[in-house]
């Protein structure tokens, strides 16, 4: 056996309140998500509002982590990412009591907004500190013990949701997250190893213009792959055009400006530009399962609701049991080979997909995401553990916020492009009242293209190896 892999004596139980509180940061973040989407038609009742109007619930939440996560992984580098994940965590904690006593739609909107603040510290903070509190040796379980957590708020909150909506009423989904939130702080005031910040003049030197820059651009794509529900009219155009725009203009500054928000010769890394683009297309392939699949259950399945939510968890809980299994395996195989058999594994889910639910009905479609949730946690798992592993200190914040800005962007652009190719695939703009035969067609289409994004991330993943190992001296850049 290695001596790294030797039980460490510098390790101490704070060590293990550290990762419990990271573990719970991630999982408080997820759970932000997934627990308010089965409140939207209660709330549409309770203020007397359109969909339209309630869906900014869910969304101010998403584009607040989504404009803002790079920047505050920066921030964290700056002025210490212990100091500013509590801060984060206090702020979630706030926000979501504030949820929960809203007099207003649009206060509540206000505080999800707030609450999104907050959890893109701790979703940016909590990958960059694990490099801070595990040895090196045993980074991948810790990994996978993170998507492990996010699997499970992303299977806890729906189920959570309805039974306290049920018992409670709507404002018991924000107020049951506040002792939550209490608890981790103590763990993380306890646990976390007190960071050095950077000197006033670094922090002096924090790049506004970039900031803001960045966060235009990142809200003018979101919005225009978000709004329209599916269509994209003049105003998705305009927004893209924005986003276009806003990009170039925050290369031209990061290019000019003495300590920019993203270096950008850090993209010469191969490691770190492959683990990028493979995240972005692995989420719009986990995605198409999340929001294809309702369609295909209840249509071509004929499944009632209450069915469709039972067999659609199914993916979550695979993640869930799965992401520490994957981290250790990680740990003893290496992240290269776990990382290609990850994606080898989707790539058969999603070409399952296409082939044993028409089948087997049912059973067809929970095997083939046997198949696609545990591929898809040992890609994170390896991934992150390969993008992390060899990040200087002083920038572990922005990797890290680059990393689950990827994820986002994956996920947002996967809920938009293969609704679009779905919907294409079955011929009519309504898919809801689309003929079984036709979402037959587009299930099947879609995970063809879905299988050949894979294999597209897979053939990214072994060229940016190849790359690393050739030209070592860019994995300092």
């Amino acid at each position: 056996m290695k001596p790294a892999l030797a039980p460490d004596p510098s390790k101490t139980p704070s060590d293990r309140w550290a990762l419990a509180s990271l573990s719970l940061a991630i999982l408080l973040s997820s759970l932000g998500t997934s627990i308010a989407n089965v409140a939207l038609p209660t709330l549409a009742l309770a203020f007397d509002a359109s969909f339209q109007q309630v869906q900014w619930i869910v969304l101010a939440y998403l584009l607040a982590i989504t404009t803002l996560i790079v920047s505050v992984g920066r921030l964290g580098d700056l002025v210490g990412r212990r100091r500013l994940l509590l801060a984060g965590l206090l702020l979630f904690t706030g926000a979501s009591a504030l949820c929960g006593i809203a007099p207003t739609l649009w206060l509540l909107i206000a505080a999800r907004a707030a609450q999104g603040v907050g959890a893109a510290v701790m979703m940016a903070l909590a990958m960059a500190l694990v490099g801070e509190t595990v040895p090196k040796a045993k980074t991948g379980r810790a990994m996978g013990l993170l998507g492990t957590m996010s699997a499970v708020g992303t299977a806890l909150g729906p189920t959570l949701g309805g039974v306290l909506i049920s018992g409670f009423g709507w404002r018991a989904i924000f107020l049951v997250i506040v002792p939550l939130g209490i608890l981790t702080f103590l763990l993380a005031y306890r646990g976390l190893p007190a960071g050095s910040a950077r000197s006033k003049t670094d922090r002096a030197g924090f790049d506004v213009v970039g900031t803001l820059l960045l966060a235009l651009t990142l809200a003018a794509y979101a919005l225009a792959v978000t709004v329209g529900r599916g269509s994209f009219g003049a105003l998705n155009l305009a927004l893209l055009l924005v986003g276009v725009l806003g990009a170039g203009l925050f290369v031209l500054v990061e290019t000019k400006t003495a300590t920019p928000l993203i270096r950008l010769e850090m993209f010469r890394n191969p490691v770190l530009s492959a683990g990028l683009a493979t995240s972005a297309l692995v989420l719009t392939v986990a995605m198409a399962t999340l929001v294809l699949g309702p369609f295909y259950l209840s249509r071509a399945l004929a499944l009632d609701p209450a069915m469709v939510g039972l067999v659609m968890s199914s993916g979550p809980i695979f993640s869930a049991l799965s992401g520490i299994p994957a981290g250790r395996l990680v740990d003893r195989l290496g992240a290269s080979f776990i990382s290609v058999a990850g994606l080898i594994a989707m790539v058969a889910g999603s070409l399952a997909l296409c082939v044993l639910p028409m089948t087997f009905g049912i059973a067809g479609y929970v095997a083939a995401l046997a198949l696609v949730a545990p591929g898809y946690q040992l890609f994170q798992a390896a991934n992150n553990t390969t993008v992390m592993m060899d990040v200087p200190a002083d920038r572990r914040g922005v990797v890290s916020g680059l990393l689950n800005l990827s994820r986002n962007l994956g996920g947002l652009t996967g809920a938009s492009v293969m609704g679009a190719v779905f919907a294409l695939a079955t011929g009519t703009v309504d898919v809801a009242a689309a003929h079984p035969a036709d979402v037959t067609t587009g299930m099947q289409t879609t995970f063809m293209v879905a299988a050949m994004l894979i294999v597209v991330a897979l053939a990214i993943a072994v060229v940016g190896r190849v790359l690393a190992v050739r030209r070592p001296s860019d994995l300092k850049a």
